[in-house]
């Protein structure tokens, strides 16, 4: 380790060497995102690899790959990033998995090298997203879509799923066989004649790559979807509009006969002869 450190100070005054202070990248990210910060250099062809957050260190990893180390191995006694930053053995680029507000701040990239030192400063911004889970429900048989809210570009890579399915999975297709619908601009997936089966968790996932390639964002937003049925078949409502018609009639054909009756009641009133004449007849039966 002495050696090591003792390098890093004569490198300074050895002739042909150099340092490469790189501009600043800043980015804002949602509450939840993986983010990955890029070195756009191969491990092979360097000595070391750091990180620090906010001046503390966070990761290492040396180019033969004899140490590689992140969060609690590589710093005083904190656990911030605890099972969530991750190192890429092939560049040691960094990624933060599940971001946190709390976790906005400046990240500092140092890669020393027999040649040359270089820094590179990530200013990260994280933004509080209390959208990430939406629930929808609609009736059978009418159309929803579902939409990442994003304009997408050549940057986005975008994948949907349902119920963990990739919806270009051959029992994705046979589900929604004709009745997937992807607008290639915006990315929103749309579902027609919708059916109970569709019930379930719809989840995209987008990947982009911002600042030549500097930062990558991965972000994943589901959506709860319920369908409603619509009630009863074609079938059943049929015998039911047939069975309310068959009673409207009974109703009216009695109606007819409540009126009739009342009729003849009112004439007997007017005629003795014809009252004594019903109530012999009603008394006969």
């Amino acid at each position: 380790m002495f050696f090591f450190l003792l390098f890093r100070l004569c490198v300074f005054f050895m002739p042909g060497v150099f340092t490469v202070i790189t501009d600043r990248v800043t980015v804002s990210v949602m509450e939840g995102d993986s983010v990955t910060l890029y070195t756009n250099v191969t491990t092979t062809q360097q000595d070391e690899i750091l990180w620090y957050f906010n001046d503390t260190r966070i990761a290492v990893i040396t180019g033969d790959l004899s140490r590689i180390c992140t969060d609690v191995q590589c710093n005083e006694d904190t656990e911030r990033f605890r099972d969530r930053l991750s190192l890429e053995n092939q560049t040691g680029s960094l990624t933060i998995k599940n971001i946190q507000t709390a976790d906005t701040g400046v990240y500092q990239l140092k890669i020393f090298s027999r040649s040359s030192i270089s820094e590179k400063t990530f200013s990260v911004t994280v933004l509080d997203v209390p959208d990430k889970v939406k629930t929808i429900s609609v009736k059978e048989g009418e159309s929803v879509t579902f939409d990442p809210g994003v304009i997408k570009t050549a940057n986005y890579v975008m994948r949907w799923y349902f119920n963990d399915l990739i919806c270009t999975d051959d029992e994705c297709k046979e589900r929604f066989r004709d009745r997937l619908k992807l607008n290639n601009q915006t990315g929103s997936l749309t579902i027609t004649d919708i059916r109970t089966t569709d019930s379930g968790d719809y989840k995209v996932l987008i990947i982009s790559h911002i600042l030549q390639n500097s930062v990558s964002i991965t972000s994943l937003k589901t959506f709860i979807f319920t369908v409603i049925d619509s009630g009863l078949s074609s079938a059943a409502v049929a015998g039911i509009c047939v069975g309310v018609a068959v009673v409207l009639l009974f109703v009216a054909a009695a109606a007819a006969g409540v009126i009739y009756y009342h009729k003849r009641l009112q004439a007997g009133q007017n005629n003795p002869t014809a009252q004594a004449s019903d109530q012999l007849r009603y008394y006969a039966h």
